[in-house]
């Protein structure tokens, strides 16, 4: 992401960090908490006021036996990775490989980055960019079930109002019928996909750009492309150079940390080499 704060950091991809909440999180009664011992109260009261927001009780029963986890809270607090030089950064994830397969990507999907940058005006280079760093090209979406790690870092006390929010707009995923509950599993911060949107990312963002009615981030490779590229349209993107200083404003949208958006423009111009 997104602040948002923070992606998850493993071999292919990092999610986004410090992204900026874009919907104010539900009142909530129950207070939030340090340990684990609230977390059922906590529960049932976000579950009255997702309800109250209109969410469906279908989505609700994403919420069922959810618990609190710790592991999703130990790795919160274990945030270092944004700490790196950019040339440390830079090292670990464009590589020579991940340069190649990316070349590879660019020209697999010409004729789809073509339509996108017609349509989003954002170029092909910088979309396989962050698919390669953010997940290796898909490779590596994460596994960890979303509502569990929303709910427990929603319930947390550090950033509770943001991530709220975010859990609301999970249920949302789920009510519009673009992912199931099953399907929503992804990084310990609760990103989602190929390029690793979180919740309300997803639901400001993400587009169906293969036809088939769902906005599919973790399948759809049309849908995570052109998705990606309307994320950075809605952050001021404009024309083909990613060195401009608008468009690395864009990139910064995508993810606030300076050595974050460097690299992806890094990784754009050396697949032009």
């Amino acid at each position: 992401m997104i602040g948002r704060i923070f992606r998850h950091l493993r071999r292919g991809g990092l999610a986004l960090a410090l992204l900026a909440p874009f919907a104010a999180a539900p009142a909530l009664a129950a207070p939030c908490g340090d340990t684990g011992a609230g977390f059922d109260a906590w529960l049932r009261d976000f579950r009255q006021a997702a309800a109250a927001q209109g969410i469906s009780p279908g989505a609700l029963r994403a919420l069922d036996g959810l618990s609190y986890d710790t592991r999703v809270i130990s790795l919160d607090r274990n945030q270092k990775h944004f700490k790196q030089s950019f040339e440390q950064f830079v090292a670990n994830r464009v590589g020579a490989g991940r340069i190649s397969k990316g070349k590879a990507m660019l020209r697999q999907h010409a004729a789809l980055l073509a339509r996108i940058e017609q349509r989003f005006g954002v170029p092909g280079p910088i979309l396989i960019a962050i698919w390669g760093m953010e997940t290796d090209f898909g490779v590596n979406q994460g596994k960890m079930p979303v509502f569990r790690s929303l709910a427990t870092l929603a319930y947390d006390c550090r950033r509770s109002g943001f991530f709220t929010g975010q859990l609301l707009d999970a249920l949302r995923i789920v009510q519009r019928g673009d992912l199931s509950v099953g399907e929503m599993r992804g990084a310990w911060a609760g990103e989602l996909g190929q390029t690793q949107f979180m919740p309300t990312s997803y639901v400001r963002f993400a587009v169906d750009f293969d036809g088939n009615g769902h906005a599919d981030l973790i399948r759809s490779v049309p849908d995570v492309l052109a998705s990606t590229a309307n994320y950075l349209r809605g952050y001021g993107w404009s024309g083909r150079s990613w060195e401009n200083g608008a468009n690395m404003g864009a990139l910064r949208g995508w993810n606030k940390a300076e050595v974050y958006a460097r690299s992806i423009a890094y990784f754009a111009t050396k697949l032009t080499q």
